[in-house]
């Protein structure tokens, strides 16, 4: 059922788990798709990474470039940058004493054989305050994307929830 401009297409959730896919999510019926990462719970404070889906499984090759600012109210801002690494990295920051954190992200034609783009952004409330995360990333392989994984940099999620939904 459509709500707004999104029409959702499928979801998934965990519990003590080192990862979470969404499989056969992305198809060739939108260009655009929005993934909510809600209920994120890592064992250990650290960085959100990502990983695209295609038909032989979890890409883990070198394909992925990523930037992201990280905006946090007590300190400076930090510019975070990886280029041919196995992962979307930075794309959430979270911490285990934290109330809250989401994630939002668009996926920009993962279906149509062209490179992947992808941008986010997400919350969190720390001890030392308020961090958050403005990020985007590229895919450097022209194929067809059908699902997405996501998993902490260390340790595992104790839960982890991610909806997807495709953009009218």
């Amino acid at each position: 059922m459509a709500v707004g401009n999104l029409e959702f297409i499928k979801s998934a959730s965990g519990t003590s788990v080192s990862s979470l896919s969404v499989t056969d999510c992305f198809s060739a019926s939108y260009d655009v798709y929005y993934v909510s990462v809600t209920d994120l719970n890592p064992d250990a404070t650290n960085y959100q990474y990502a990983r695209f889906i295609d038909s032989g499984g979890v890409d883990s090759t070198t394909n992925y470039d990523s930037a992201s600012l990280a905006l946090r109210n007590w300190t400076t801002f930090a510019e975070l940058r990886s280029v041919n690494q196995t992962s979307i990295q930075y794309i959430s920051y979270r911490g285990t004493d934290t109330n809250g954190t989401g994630i939002g992200m668009y996926v920009f034609n993962p279906y149509s054989s062209n490179y992947t783009f992808t941008t986010a952004q997400s919350s969190t409330q720390l001890g030392a305050g308020t961090f958050g995360v403005k990020h985007i990333s590229v895919h450097k392989v022209a194929e067809q994307i059908t699902g997405i994984n996501f998993f902490p940099a260390s340790g595992t999620y104790d839960n982890i929830t991610i909806n997807v939904y495709g953009v009218k």
